[in-house]
């Protein structure tokens, strides 16, 4: 298990104007991280649900803290997307139908059973750390030049997705523990989450008039290549019989963020500088 899971109160207030389109030089890579935001508001709650269902059942105490740790953090990632996600919807408000849907599929996998749901669970926490070992290797094309506000809200969900990669997969071991549910739910819940984004995404590049455009779709296609070419490896390795999140070595960066984090004020806001390739972890106070 993780031996620390920080609950940060993080307060993203996006009061400042927002472009959809936060990162200039990217624009379908700015919708597939819109798409992704979209569906936090439902994902996350339907996570914590679970988790919360299947605590009263947990007898080892340090699990018992971290699901805690898990779902404060969890409970933060998702009201701050919720607050981002308004803002898109002020220029794409036909996004409010792909949230309709995620609700109800949402709604509908409440009613599986609970080994179902924790697979689902310890699959959607198994493959962030495939996204998160990209964003920060590749951070400097994916992230120089765009809104810090937006890059920050990004980066600081991955860092804490890395801190507690261990919970939720450790959680549907203590309960059940079977392989191939796990393995299904690695896949489904992928699947399910990639094609809710790609929802999302499409309907604000047809609103650009972008969707029709083949450099556009070239550019995006490109996209989404590099995300798979870079996160299949870890999707992969989570398949084996014998894996472990805890046996995957977290990027340098994440540990270089908490400690910045930890030198902050309380209640500050803590902004990556996107100038530079570098992006450094270190913040500037707001």
């Amino acid at each position: 298990m993780n031996s620390e899971i920080i609950v940060r109160r993080m307060p993203f207030a996006f009061s400042e104007p927002i472009a959809p389109i936060w990162n200039p030089a990217h624009p379908e890579w700015s919708h597939m991280v819109n798409g992704a935001s979209l569906a936090m508001p439902y994902l996350e709650p339907f996570l914590i649900k679970t988790v919360m269902e299947a605590l009263p059942k947990i007898e080892d105490a340090r699990l018992k803290a971290d699901v805690h740790a898990f779902v404060g953090q969890e409970g933060q990632h998702f009201q701050n997307h919720r607050r981002y996600n308004e803002l898109l919807k002020r220029d794409y408000p036909d996004l409010a139908e792909v949230e309709e849907e995620l609700n109800s599929d949402y709604k509908r996998f409440q009613t599986k059973s609970l080994r179902w749901r924790l697979a689902y669970t310890a699959g959607f926490e198994t493959m962030t750390m495939g996204i998160t070992e990209w964003l920060i290797a590749a951070r400097g094309m994916l992230f120089t030049g765009a809104d810090p506000s937006v890059t920050s809200l990004v980066l600081w969900h991955m860092v804490e997705e890395t801190e507690h990669k261990n919970v939720a997969f450790d959680l549907y071991q203590d309960r059940y523990g079977d392989f191939w549910p796990r393995v299904w739910g690695v896949i489904f819940a992928t699947a399910h989450v990639a094609w809710a984004s790609r929802k999302a995404y499409k309907r604000m590049l047809m609103r650009d008039g972008s969707w029709t455009k083949l450099s556009s779709r070239l550019r995006l296609y490109a996209m989404v290549a590099r995300f798979l070419i870079h996160t299949s490896p870890a999707i992969l390795r989570s398949l084996l019989p014998y894996y472990h999140p805890a046996k995957v070595r977290d990027p340098d960066w994440v540990a270089k963020w908490a400690n910045a984090y930890a030198a902050l004020p309380e209640g500050a806001i803590p902004l990556l500088d996107t100038s530079t390739p570098e992006i450094p972890a270190r913040f500037a106070e707001r």
